[in-house]
């Protein structure tokens, strides 16, 4: 039984986004025709990283992830990252004041 670390446990939810994350990433290399020794030529990794990407693995670095993504022109796709920021809008319009005009007299 391997030993977990801090940097390989995380919720379950997390653990699960991951997944799916490293299934997208597999089947976005499958829509392309090119084997898991392809991907990891052209993103400077070994095939096992990018076999441990697709497992969702939690310990590859982002680094890497960002390496597959532009080895399979998705490298754009980071970008949607955080990019509706639901909770972060609220608070921001919660600490707007409301400028109230001076009556008319």
């Amino acid at each position: 039984m391997s030993k977990a670390t801090m940097g390989t446990t995380m919720p379950r939810k997390l653990e699960t986004n991951l997944q799916t994350v490293g299934e997208q990433i597999r089947l976005a290399r499958l829509r392309r025709n090119l084997s898991v020794a392809q991907v990891a030529e052209r993103a400077s990794c070994s095939p096992l990283t990018i076999s441990r990407i697709e497992k969702g693995t939690p310990t590859v670095a982002i680094g890497i992830y960002l390496r597959v993504l532009y080895a399979l022109q998705l490298e754009d796709d980071i970008l949607l990252l955080a990019q509706k920021d639901e909770l972060g809008r609220a608070i921001q319009d919660l600490t707007l004041k409301n400028r109230e005009r001076a009556s008319k007299k």
